[in-house]
């Protein structure tokens, strides 16, 4: 019997009872048809619960799940979601953030056309209450197919949130897990596991997710068992790797250089009263834990020209970075984002 559901939208909901209903609009008025919508109630102390229920009764005719469960946190209640999920494909949105329309179809089928393990789209970034654009990125891909037997560093250019992706079911269902999942850079992480069963990758260049950037929490505060918890995250998913696809550790040192190396350190460059120590551990996590970053072929010059990589912003870095220059980086860095308001997207 053909299954009925194309695609689950996974949607773990925690304390955005002021965002869910546009959310869940978004979600109830696919144009695709089978589309199932699990939102995951993660313990949630507000009204969102009595919202999720609201729309279950009023949209009968559509596939809407609920699971409400203590509060676990996001990947513990994305895994959940999985478990459950009927469709061929998945993906996975956040609750303060919406949707275009024809975001399931337009994924669904430029996946089904080009047999992709993984499709992407574009996405806006936007002030979450004046619906502001800020900026409209991943919509210049089109046309582009990554096969991980043969261009794997093509994901380094691939923006690690889950939610402008479409999943193969299959992959995801059999994917491994983390006994202690990390604190911060959790999406990474999981796309990392993701990429580890995959095969091809598509794009489209429609911009058909909006996320909801908060005045209030883009830059909060990192804590040192947050930063512990999520080394610890990474080195398991280097072992997992070690395991199952050797010939891919260059791709998970690329990783750990561009996310903790660079990403990361710059977010801790805000405090700078800390940060001194912060960056130490930094550059000793990754010399340590991923003693081949520097040799990685994913970050070498001659490799990225003659692979026509999208990598040459983090050649440059490692040159940066190695010469002792990062910290003279992160003050122009700042500078541009906060006064210019000028941001390098990597």
């Amino acid at each position: 019997m053909e299954n009925k559901i194309k695609v689950s939208i996974i949607v773990p909901v925690y304390k955005v009872e002021k965002y869910l209903r546009r959310s869940m609009d978004s979600l109830v008025n696919q144009t695709l048809d089978g589309v199932e919508i699990i939102c995951i109630n993660d313990g949630s102390p507000d009204n969102c619960l009595s919202i999720l229920k609201e729309y279950k009764e009023k949209y009968t005719d559509k596939n809407i799940v609920i699971i409400d469960k203590q509060n676990e946190g996001v990947w513990k209640g994305r895994f959940d979601g999985i478990k459950i999920a009927k469709g061929e494909y998945i993906a996975f949105t956040d609750s303060d953030d919406y949707i275009a329309l024809d975001y399931a179809e337009k994924l669904y089928n430029a996946a089904k056309k080009e047999n992709s393990d993984i499709s992407v789209c574009g996405f806006d970034r936007m002030d979450v209450d004046t619906l502001h654009v800020y900026s409209t990125e991943m919509t210049k891909h089109e046309g582009e197919k990554i096969d991980m037997d043969v261009n794997p560093e093509g994901v380094l250019s691939i923006n690690t949130s889950l939610w402008n992706k479409l999943y193969k079911a299959e992959i995801l269902k059999g994917m491994d897990n983390l006994p202690n999942p990390p604190r911060i850079l959790d999406d990474m992480m999981f796309l990392c596991l993701v990429y580890l069963r995959t095969k091809t990758i598509t794009f489209i260049k429609d911009s058909l997710y909006y996320y909801m950037v908060r005045q209030d929490s883009i830059m909060g505060t990192i804590k040192k068992e947050q930063i512990e918890s999520t080394e610890k995250a990474m080195v398991d998913v280097k072992n997992i790797y070690a395991k199952k696809k050797p010939e891919l550790l260059p791709l998970i040192d690329a990783m750990a250089f561009l996310h903790f190396g660079i990403s990361l350190t710059f977010r801790l460059s805000y405090d700078k009263e800390n940060f001194k120590n912060t960056y130490k551990e930094m550059k000793r996590f990754i010399n340590t834990e991923f003693t081949n970053w520097k040799k990685c072929k994913y970050l070498n010059f001659f490799y990225t020209v003659s692979h026509k990589a999208s990598n040459m912003k983090l050649v440059i870095m490692k040159k940066v970075y190695k010469l002792g220059l990062y910290k003279a980086f992160l003050t122009l860095y700042r500078f541009m984002i906060d006064k210019l308001k000028i941001d390098i997207k990597w």
